[in-house]
């Protein structure tokens, strides 16, 4: 299949569709992929087309120029592009929803999408960056990269949804360590918390994770979207006899399917199966 590009508006993140993975990159090199209002609205139009997409099976967000994200751009809150509304500008309760809108169209679609989603990490990820990349199903990182919360240094409680992933992801007391004290979290503690999937040498990570994301992208996409239903309800604190309940009404549901007919017959004969999405 050949490479398609995706319209996303801006400069600032730049995105694909090749062989059923939509990849998406965060391209700010010289800030580091810090946080603009451009690349957030940029990656709410990129995510939304990847969803819609038939034909997208998988994405792929990571960060050009050796970052994954810096988070927000501290330069520009200094400078006071993030100071008291004046003038013309948004009145607080309008703020406040932008910054909602934002955070449910970037972070948590990627979440409740129901495809499969990796972040990819060349380097460090910072703040709401830590945020988005936790919103994925599973991130990969180079051997060189680090996370940190950094919100504590800047005076910021957190944003992106990070609080609810983090904590999810490695437990209460251990998400508020790395919130209150913002430390560096190298790449190989990350795996050991499960923060981290796969950590790869970092000249060889652009390989390995778009090789584990065309495995996903010839998956099979309905079985995928149900599962990752199921374990998102679970995440958000269903109880035992909803968790039960809604993975019958999907296993049921898969089984009818064309696609799980088609991989029973070709387990059956010891072949590969071809997921078609039906």
């Amino acid at each position: 299949m050949s490479r398609i590009e995706i319209d996303t508006g801006t400069e600032h993140l730049l995105a694909y569709e090749e062989d059923g993975v939509a990849v998406m990159t965060l391209n700010r090199p010289q800030a580091r992929n810090a946080m603009s209002n451009e690349m957030t609205a940029g990656l709410a139009r990129a995510l939304d087309v990847a969803e819609q997409s038939a034909s997208v099976r998988a994405v792929v967000v990571s960060g050009a120029g050796g970052a994954f994200c810096a988070g927000g751009d501290v330069k520009n809150m200094a400078a006071g592009g993030s100071g008291p509304s004046a003038g013309n500008e948004p009145s607080l309760d309008e703020r406040i929803h932008a910054q909602r809108l934002s955070q449910r169209n970037t972070a948590g679609r990627m979440y409740l999408m129901p495809k499969p989603v990796i972040a990819m990490l060349p380097g460090p990820a910072a703040g709401a960056g830590l945020a988005i990349a936790l919103a994925a199903d599973m991130r990969t990182m180079a051997d060189s990269a680090f996370i940190t919360t950094a919100f504590a240094r800047v005076g910021f409680s957190g944003d992106y949804g990070g609080t609810y992933f983090l904590s999810h992801l490695v437990g209460s007391a251990k998400a508020r360590e790395l919130y209150y004290l913002s430390d560096r979290v190298g790449a190989e503690e990350c795996e050991r918390l499960g923060l981290a999937n796969f950590v790869f040498p970092a000249e060889a990570l652009e390989e390995e994770t778009m090789a584990l994301a065309r495995r996903l992208a010839d998956g099979p996409p309905i079985a995928y979207r149900y599962m990752k239903e199921n374990l998102n309800r679970a995440a958000m604190g269903a109880d035992v006899t909803e968790c039960l309940d809604l993975e019958a009404t999907h296993h049921v549901h898969a089984g009818l399917s064309e696609d799980h007919r088609a991989a029973a017959a070709a387990f059956v004969n010891k072949r590969q199966p071809v997921f078609k999405g039906r």
